[in-house]
C-alpha cells in the first residue's frame, strides 16, 4: 500500500471532532486573530469592551472549544466542557448587555465565529464530502445550542427585570397615606387587575392595623374605565375594609363610571360615596366627631 493511499485512508477515518481540533491547532493564530478583529470592530469601537478584553475572550473561547472537541462523539450538553463553554458565552453576553450592548449583535458575533471555522473546512483538500457534512452538523449543533442557551438566560433575566419593575410600579402607583389621625386615603389610578388588587389589599389591611384607621377614603378619580373585573375587585376591597371594622368611603365616581357600575348591576347601596375626596374627608370628620373651624368666620 502506497504512502498516499495510507494517508488517504487515515484522513477518511478522522472524526469531525479530530478534523476541527487539527484545524484549530494549525490555524489557531489566524482564526483567533480574525475573531478578535471582528470583536474589536463590533464591541471595542462601540466602547462596550476593551481591546484587552476581546483578546482575552478570543483566547479563552479557543481553549474551551478545543477542550469540548477532544471528547469522542457529539458534544454532550451535560458534560463539564460544554457547561464551561455555555457559562463563558453567558458571562460574556451579560457583560456586553450591562454595558449597553445589543443581544442581536452578540448573536451575529457567535455566527461569525462559526462561519470562520466553516471557511477553514474548504481549505482542507483531504476532507471527504461525508466528513465535511459531519463536521458542519457538529458545528451547527454546538453553536445552535449555545445561541439558544444565551437567549434563554437573556429572556429569563429580562422577564425577571420586567416583573421587578412591575412590582415596583404597583407599589408606588397606589400610595396609602394617613391624611388625618385614623383616616387613610387610597387613590386608585389605572386598572385594577387580580395581582394588583392582592398587593394593594395586603398593603392596605396592614396599614389599617398599623395606624388603627377608622375610615378609609378610596378615591377612584384616576380610574379611566371600569368593567366587571375591575368592579369585582373594587367591591372586594370595600368588603375587606369593612371586615377590619373601618368605614370605607368611595370618592371621585365620575358620571361615566357611575353609568358603567349601573349597567353592570353593581350594588353599592351600602357603601358611602362622595363626589370628591374633600367631601369624603368631611364625612370622615363627621364620623370621628372632628369639628373644623371655618377660617373665614371672624373671631
Amino acid at each position: 500500500m502506497t504512502g498516499d493511499n495510507m494517508n488517504r485512508e487515515d484522513g477518511e477515518t478522522r472524526s469531525a471532532n479530530e478534523i476541527l481540533v487539527e484545524q484549530l491547532m494549525v490555524n489557531v493564530g489566524r482564526i483567533s486573530g480574525v475573531i478578535e478583529e471582528r470583536g474589536h470592530n463590533i464591541f471595542v469601537q462601540g466602547n462596550i469592551l476593551s481591546r484587552e478584553e476581546i483578546s482575552d475572550y478570543s483566547v479563552e473561547f479557543m481553549e474551551l472549544f478545543v477542550m469540548l472537541l477532544q471528547h469522542e462523539g457529539r458534544p454532550d450538553r451535560s458534560s463539564e466542557e460544554f457547561r464551561a463553554l455555555q457559562q463563558f458565552f453567558t458571562t460574556m453576553s451579560q457583560q456586553i448587555l450591562m454595558r449597553g450592548g445589543d443581544m442581536e449583535e452578540f448573536v451575529r458575533y457567535l455566527q461569525f465565529m462559526q462561519n470562520v471555522m466553516i471557511e477553514d473546512l474548504g481549505r482542507d483538500a483531504e476532507i471527504t464530502p461525508e466528513q465535511t457534512r459531519e463536521t458542519l452538523l457538529l458545528l451547527a449543533g454546538v453553536f445552535n445550542d449555545i445561541i439558544l442557551d444565551v437567549y434563554r438566560v437573556y429572556l429569563e433575566q429580562k422577564e425577571s427585570t420586567i416583573e421587578a419593575q412591575q412590582a415596583e410600579l404597583r407599589e408606588i402607583s397606589t400610595p396609602i397615606t394617613e391624611i388625618w389621625d385614623g383616616v387613610l386615603t387610597l387613590p386608585i389610578i389605572g386598572t385594577l387587575d387580580s395581582s394588583r388588587t392582592m398587593v394593594v389589599m395586603e398593603k392596605l389591611l396592614g396599614r389599617i392595623e398599623q395606624d388603627r384607621a377608622r375610615v378609609v377614603l378610596m378615591d377612584v378619580t384616576g380610574v379611566m374605565a371600569i368593567d366587571s373585573q375591575v368592579s369585582h375587585h373594587l367591591v372586594q376591597m370595600i368588603r375587606a375594609i369593612g371586615l377590619t371594622g373601618a368605614r370605607p368611603v368611595l370618592t371621585g365616581i365620575r358620571p361615566e363610571i357611575a353609568r358603567a357600575l349601573t349597567s353592570l348591576n353593581i350594588d353599592l347601596g351600602d357603601v358611602t360615596t362622595r363626589a370628591t375626596l374633600a367631601e369624603g374627608l368631611k364625612e370622615a370628620f363627621h364620623w370621628l366627631g372632628v369639628r373644623m373651624a371655618d377660617a373665614r368666620t371672624p373671631a
